[in-house]
């Protein structure tokens, strides 16, 4: 299965919330997920949405309201 090219929007959009997470976001990525024996990815995209957290191997998305 091909998947589609990403919108430069998303991927720009992407970058900017990873750099400027909210508290809670690096609260969970710092204390927990970072170092977590599976690999998570911050600001993933699944478009047309952009997911806080992802973990591909346990097909895991975590959203986070601050």
């Amino acid at each position: 299965m091909n998947n589609p090219p990403l919108n430069r929007t998303l991927k720009v959009r992407a970058a900017s919330l990873r750099k400027g997470m909210t508290p809670e976001e690096k609260k969970l990525w710092y204390q927990y997920l970072r170092s977590y024996p599976v690999k998570f990815r911050r600001q993933q995209i699944q478009a047309p949405f952009i997911l806080d957290f992802y973990c591909h191997q346990a097909r895991l998305a975590i959203e986070i309201d601050g």
